[in-house]
């Protein structure tokens, strides 16, 4: 089965708000917020699993008792589901995610191509771990593509990331 088939052509995510209660940093992590919503809206899969109105839709993204708070609508703010994820099975991923990225970003100062290619794929390794644990955990509820999927991860990311 293809993707139009799986998704439908309206299956997309066309705008993503985080919620005040996600709170505001400094200007470095506010900016690589608005870099990993761009990149989410620009290309996306996504779909309410078992709704049969379909897309598109709005995502809202909340922190409520250390858990994400998914709140999707239609365009029209019409209420289609909330999702409530518990970020435990991410603090290790994250974490480990975040270790990489500053070792990469040190190796591109003073390291070989080959040094720097090797932490650039355990990064991506890291990446693509948390990815499919997203997809992983919501399974049954929100269906995303695998690409749809790592731009989420790195959302999720950055709402933790304090600069």
């Amino acid at each position: 089965m293809g993707d139009e088939e799986t998704f439908g052509p309206d299956a997309r995510l066309v705008d993503v708000v985080l919620d005040e209660s996600i709170g505001r940093s400094t200007p470095d992590v506010e900016h690589e917020r608005a870099v990993a919503i761009f990149d989410l809206l620009e290309e996306n899969r996504f779909r309410v699993v078992g709704d049969e109105t379909g897309g598109p839709y709005k995502l809202s993204l909340s922190i409520a008792d250390g858990r994400l708070v998914f709140d999707v609508t239609r365009k029209t703010d019409e209420k289609v589901a909330t999702h409530i994820l518990s970020l435990g099975p991410f603090r290790r991923i994250i974490k480990d995610y975040y270790m990489i990225c500053d070792s990469y970003y040190e190796a591109i100062k003073m390291s070989t191509p080959g040094q720097i290619e090797t932490i650039d794929m355990a990064r991506r390794g890291v990446h693509n771990d948390g990815s499919q644990t997203l997809m992983d955990r919501l399974a049954g509820k929100l269906a995303m593509d695998f690409d749809t999927a790592r731009r989420l991860f790195t959302l999720a990311c950055v709402l933790h990331w304090r600069g």
